[in-house]
């Protein structure tokens, strides 16, 4: 059975190589602004069953436990940590974050997502039209669209996400949009397409489109970010004992070909 000790070890090293990857990506995006840390999970592979639990023995006796040897350990999936991040003050007019659940809606290529994009990346800029997109390295609009006139004085945004501009000549502020908050019956079903962007799936169900505050919906805070919810303690912990799990898995590799190798070196007299 060594032979099985080295291909159920090998796959020890596959899955804990594929979880390193993955905290390293976390503690890479520990200051990545909405970055949501990823988790590994693990399930065991298929058994050999050299007795089935229940077979009668030489008695006709029911065996209380058979012989079962498993094949090793593959991940099942990658899921996403929706904890929120810690808000953090930027004091930016444009900065806002979602206090609770929900993502922005944003306008992508129709090639990708049938166009939408979910983002917990309140980073907000204006572009050449006054419209607000998030920041991005491509910039991708808001929406629905939110305009900001191009001589606004001071812009708030309110709880439940109206948008309000000052301008020359006014004593009341003008409202000029509204920002709306995207909810999904299974967020974990989300895809990553990067750039703390999320895409709808047949796992995530159809996106519910509503305005903040409103039927679980989380609330706008102005002029605050929501930064990363990895924590790098945690991560550093994972990752020493994925490499102690490593080390064992290679050991169990040179048990296996020392046992082989004893084997193989037996001679008849």
């Amino acid at each position: 059975m060594a032979i099985a000790a080295l291909n159920s070890a090998a796959t020890g090293l596959r899955a804990l190589s594929t979880r390193i990857d993955v905290v390293a990506n976390n503690l890479a995006n520990s200051e990545t602004t909405a970055f949501k840390r990823s988790r590994s999970n693990f399930e065991d592979l298929m058994y050999i069953n050299l007795r089935q639990p229940g077979a009668r023995n030489s008695n006709d006796d029911i065996s209380p436990a058979g012989i079962q040897i498993g094949l090793g350990v593959t991940i099942s999936n990658t899921a996403i940590d929706l904890e929120q991040g810690s808000p953090e003050n930027t004091g930016g007019e444009l900065d806002m974050s979602i206090n609770g659940s929900g993502f922005f809606r944003v306008q992508l290529p129709a090639s990708i997502g049938n166009g939408a994009g979910y983002t917990r990346n309140g980073q907000m800029f204006l572009n050449q039209d006054g419209e607000l997109v998030i920041g991005s390295r491509d910039g991708f609009r808001l929406e629905p669209p939110v305009n900001i006139p191009t001589n606004a004085e001071k812009i708030s945004i309110a709880p439940d996400g109206t948008v309000s501009a000052k301008l020359p000549g006014q004593t009341e502020a003008a409202n000029v949009g509204r920002v709306q908050v995207t909810r999904f019956p299974n967020p974990q079903g989300l895809r990553n397409l990067g750039s703390s962007i999320y895409l709808e799936t047949d796992a995530s169900g159809p996106p519910n489109e509503l305005n903040p505050t409103e039927d679980g919906a989380g609330e706008i805070r102005q002029g605050f970010l929501e930064a990363s919810n990895v924590d790098p303690v945690k991560e550093l912990i994972t990752l020493i004992k994925t490499q102690r799990a490593f080390e064992l898995n290679s050991q169990s590799i040179q048990t296996a070909d020392q046992a082989l190798q004893t084997i193989s070196n037996l001679r008849r007299f």
